[in-house]
């Protein structure tokens, strides 16, 4: 329960900024364009907070926090007296009001940038993309890919970390072949650039790893067989295992690797296991009975929880991202603009069917995301932050109606014939607009609570 509660605190929160900093995009230009703005509201509902600026603008808070709106003095709306009409939306020019509607947007790529700005000036721990377990036979492997090549680049795109591989991994779904440039292992400054045939990749984002999927694991330390924490009420505890014990056998095989005792553990949902282990150097024998827990699509596993020792990374494999504040700057409109061609091109492989509708997540999936990045501390909560506001300006540029992107397309349409499209054209496109948003909206709920 408590978890729950602080994902929804963390997604409030990610969402009251990213909704402020979006709308207030539109407030600013608005303002500037010498349009009258009669509400700012973060929210929707009842107002739990407002009051009426010097300016004449009502600022609130309201209790539904999915979203907000900007009013602003509209003739098309409401009355606009005669003294007010210069100041009325509908009667600035054209470019005025194209630039009052992708303000919003612009200011959500503008936040990603100094999101990743202030990443990278605190500076934030990483590790190198230094690839681990090879699946003989996989895509990874006939590509010739070897365990201890670090990946330098993904298509020609610098990967100094794992985030940066995963999301240049994703961006080639649909996508018959990519290509690694990594250094050799054997050779001190070689680098080979391989190629990956992709035309047998299966990945479901649900299920795996892009690397996984692709048959490759990141390098990790070594894993050891000794137990440093047993979760107070989980199976390992009930089953009387400790801290400090050292796994021997499994129902009687020996145990040589980690993956032994979780393959073994995820397997046997609620059936009994015979764990030997050694406590102060006596063997000791206990039936462990793993919890069942449910996956996605159905699947169940086994759970114990318990967690064994790991030892440190080599030093030479860590490393911390961190620049100067005029560098930062460089390093986040080089992260926002990647972000933004992940994103435009995942929308077009939604669009043509490379990725299925399966994969689109909605407010569960982020308030989870939002409450893990929020755990681990300021600058990953900050890239969180970064990523959905990016996704946030590409969704609102989608040219639909009710979108900033449908508006944009009506003033781009008035542009060539000279006049403003017909309202009854626009009503039109709004209500087959906001089918579409909502039956997707609808999809992506779904799919949050098939994840649970």
């Amino acid at each position: 329960m408590t978890g729950i509660i602080w994902n929804l605190v963390a997604f409030i929160v990610a969402l009251g900024i990213l909704v402020a900093v979006h709308e207030f995009g539109h407030f600013w230009v608005a303002r500037r364009c010498g349009i009258k703005v009669e509400k700012f509201s973060i929210g929707f509902g009842k107002a739990l907070w407002k009051r009426v600026g010097k300016d004449g603008t009502e600022y609130s808070i309201a209790a539904i926090p999915l979203g907000g709106y900007v009013k602003m003095l509209d003739g098309r709306v409401d009355d606009v007296p005669p003294e007010l009409q210069n100041q009325a939306f509908d009667k600035k020019s054209l470019w005025q009001r194209a630039a009052v509607v992708s303000a919003g947007p612009i200011f959500n790529f503008l936040f990603a940038i100094f999101a990743y700005w202030l990443v990278f000036t605190i500076g934030v721990p990483s590790v190198k993309p230094v690839i681990g377990n090879v699946t003989p036979y996989s895509i990874a492997s006939d590509g010739g890919l070897k365990s201890g090549m670090e990946v330098i680049s993904v298509s020609g795109v610098h990967t100094p970390d794992w985030e940066s591989v995963n999301m240049e991994l994703a961006s080639h779904i649909g996508d018959e072949s990519l290509t690694m440039t990594v250094s050799d292992p054997e050779g001190v400054g070689v680098q080979e650039i391989k190629t990956l045939d992709l035309k047998t990749w299966n990945f479901d984002p649900e299920s795996e790893s892009a690397m996984g999927a692709l048959g490759f694991k990141p390098f990790t330390p070594k894993i050891s067989l000794t137990l440093v924490n047993v979760s107070e009420d989980g199976a390992g505890a009930k089953a009387g295992l400790k801290v400090g014990d050292k796994l021997q056998f499994i129902d009687g095989q020996k145990i040589s690797t980690w993956q032994q005792v979780v393959d073994s553990i995820q397997n046997h949902p609620n059936k009994s296991l015979i764990i030997d282990v050694l406590r102060h150097d006596q063997l000791v024998s206990v039936t462990l009975t793993p919890e069942r827990r449910e996956l996605s699509k159905g699947k169940v596993i086994g759970f114990a929880g318990i967690a064994p020792k790991v030892a440190d990374w080599p030093a030479d494999y860590r490393f911390e991202q961190q620049f100067g504040v005029v560098e930062s700057f460089g390093k986040a409109v080089d992260k926002t603009g990647q972000i933004i061609d992940l994103t435009v091109s995942m929308l077009k492989k939604l669009i043509v069917g490379d990725v299925g509708l399966n994969n689109l997540s909605g407010p569960i999936s982020i308030a989870k995301g939002a409450g893990a990045t929020a755990d681990y501390g300021l600058v990953y909560f900050l890239g969180f932050l970064a990523l959905i506001s990016v996704n946030l300006g590409i969704i609102n540029l989608v040219p639909l109606p009710m979108l900033d992107g449908g508006h944009l397309l009506f003033f781009a349409i008035e542009a060539v014939i000279r006049r403003p499209v017909p309202e009854k054209v626009q009503e039109m496109g709004y209500r087959i607009g906001g089918a579409i948003i909502f039956s997707l909206m609808a999809v992506a709920i779904f799919n949050d609570f098939t994840r649970l």
